[in-house]
């Protein structure tokens, strides 16, 4: 552990080291990235523990976000211990850059106890290795400024395939059912997971009841884990029967299925087809009772309008499946899955076959393994997972063909077979060879498009928008939390669905006729306009709405009700007052 730690020191140094100018520019890249800080900022500024309100967006009643505070905490704690340094500016930059990097160490603990006990003695430095070079998804998640909740949840996930491997089957079942209870408390991104590693526990419990401590060890933690995690963090707005938090909803669910286990567990019929029995009749109950109780979640957990999803949840990137984004995107998220995948179950038949003290794990990491890909063809936002998940099975490919390849009596064999195994097992040729390929390369447009996206939410660009007295800004609905968090402005919406009808009221004043964008904007009482040209959502609004708003407005038409504010040179930002 002391070496895994320093392992992380070192990597943490260089990433902090390496990202400063983004540190100190505030480049909090993603929305929800801005939300965290503003969320943490009310927290310090004295907003009840439990309101997650916030009111910088669709002023002045606000709208609920369905986050926990647990994320908040470090972040929080880093602005404490350093505002009294560096005052409270810098202390958020400092904050935001470290804050990340605190859930790695977590992931690389949980990477290298399972490559220890699966692989062997010595082999964690390589999975480390392969997380820290290979695993370009996931290590996006850690990378500083990246605040959102994402890398708590994968170093919960490293957790679990550590649980699921630990040889000592109650600790190994505890730490499942903990790290999935942390996970759920955080958000409900991981739950097909959390699923996952609760049927894999139960089917090793079914195939060898001496696995029963292990299933005793996860139904407590698990259960008892979402109800102190209720308790602790759950807000007002989860307190009624939502589906896209930890709600009764799935506190209910979460408790029943640890008390059904642990009822289970604690029979533990010696006949492997009662036990069987025993866990097809709890899954029964806990689907029955799911589709009846809260039949309002058997859809979009969401439960957002026709229209919102129709024009937004259904065209958001990263929740569609790998295959349907260009070969030059999808071929370097996959490969590394397939290559650990493929690892796994090499491992895993080896392990069956020498009837090894560790094919209980190999097992459990292979199914998991095979999951992981499987989630891809569903959303390709389960990437970083997947890569996370593949670090085991690509590391004992290495592990099991680097020795062939040096037993070789011949050097090139020896020399270039060896490099071969590398490169193949930890998919750097993919990275390597798909910038060579001639295909889905961005044209002039899509070139314009990425510039405008980058350049518009930047600190220099947003700060400049403090000349002006504070107002409410109508903007694009990706640009409202960068607003909140750069300026002294509110913003009329965030890409939030709680935030729902501030969405649809943004898609429609920009849509529609200039009259019922003037309508909307005073519905909401903005005073300003702020407009990005080329920015990825707003050629939505022109190739969805011909004539509409702002078409006519990106076409350079002046309107009566619109006055122009100066900006600084270069600036790529369009400022207006709403008269």
């Amino acid at each position: 552990m002391r070496y895994v730690m320093i392992t992380w020191l070192l990597i943490a140094f260089w990433y902090v080291g390496t990202e400063w100018p983004r540190i100190q520019a505030l480049a909090l890249g993603d929305t929800d990235d801005n939300m965290r800080l503003m969320q943490v900022r009310a927290l310090l500024n004295g907003q009840d523990w439990y309101d997650l309100r916030n009111y910088y967006l669709n002023p002045p009643g606000g709208f609920d976000i369905h986050w926990s505070r647990i994320v908040d905490l470090p972040i929080a704690g880093l602005i404490l211990l350093l505002r009294p340094f560096v005052g409270t500016p810098e202390a958020e930059r400092l904050a935001c850059g470290i804050a990340p990097l605190l859930p790695l160490s977590i992931a690389f603990l949980g990477l290298g106890a399972t490559a220890r006990r699966l692989i062997g003695k010595h082999a964690w430095p390589l999975a480390l290795a392969l997380m820290a070079f290979a695993c370009t998804s996931t290590m996006l998640m850690f990378a500083p400024e990246r605040i959102d909740h994402h890398g708590w949840q994968l170093a919960m996930l490293s957790l679990t395939v550590a649980g699921l491997s630990d040889p000592k089957r109650a600790r190994g079942g505890a730490i499942v059912g903990a790290a999935s209870a942390v996970s759920l408390s955080i958000g409900l991104e991981m739950m097909p997971y959390v699923a996952m590693a609760g049927a894999i526990i139960t089917l090793q419990w079914i195939w060898d009841r001496e696995e029963a401590p292990r299933v005793e060890g996860y139904a407590l933690s698990l259960g008892g884990g979402t109800a102190l995690g209720y308790a602790a963090f759950g807000s007002y707005a989860n307190s009624v029967m939502r589906c896209d938090a930890l709600t009764p909803v799935y506190l209910t669910v979460m408790i029943v299925a640890g008390a059904l286990l642990f009822a289970m567990a604690r029979l533990n019929p010696s006949s492997r087809w009662v036990r069987l029995g025993l866990a097809v009749a709890a899954g029964a109950v806990i689907v029955a009772g799911f589709a009846l109780l809260f039949p309002q979640c058997l859809g979009r957990p969401e439960q957002v309008s026709p229209e919102l999803a129709k024009n937004w949840l259904n065209n958001v990137r990263e929740a569609k499946p790998v295959y349907t984004h260009p070969f030059r995107t999808a071929f370097p998220i996959v490969t590394l899955p397939l290559i650990g995948l493929l690892g796994a179950f090499i491992a895993a038949k080896r392990a069956i076959d020498e009837r090894a003290s560790n094919t209980v794990g190999w097992t459990a990491v292979a199914l998991f393994t095979l999951f992981a890909c499987l989630m891809l063809l569903w959303q390709t936002r389960a990437a970083p997972g997947a890569q996370m998940l593949a670090v085991p099975g690509a590391a004992a490919l290495i592990w099991i063909a680097v020795p062939l390849t040096l037993g070789s009596g011949n050097m090139l064999v020896r020399v270039f077979g060896t490099v071969a195994v590398v490169i193949f097992a930890s998919g750097a040729f993919a990275a390597w060879s798909i910038q060579y390929l001639p295909i889905d390369k961005p044209d002039k447009r899509a070139q314009a498009v990425n510039n405008a996206s980058a350049r518009c939410p930047s600190y220099n660009a947003m700060i400049a928008l403090n000349r002006y007295p504070p107002g409410t800004m109508f903007s694009f609905v990706d640009l409202g939390p960068r607003i909140i968090v750069v300026s002294h402005h509110k913003a009329v919406a965030g890409p939030y669905h709680r935030n729902g009808d501030a969405i649809l009221d943004v898609q429609h004043a920009f849509g529609r006729s200039p009259d019922e964008f003037r309508a909307i904007a005073a519905k909401h009482g903005a005073a300003y306009l702020l407009v990005c040209p080329n920015m990825a959502e707003s050629t939505i609004y022109r190739a969805r709405n011909p004539g509409g708003f702002y078409d006519r407005l990106a076409k350079g038409e002046t309107f009566a009700f619109l006055t122009p504010l100066p900006l600084p040179k270069n600036s790529p930002l369009r400022l207006f007052r709403i008269n």
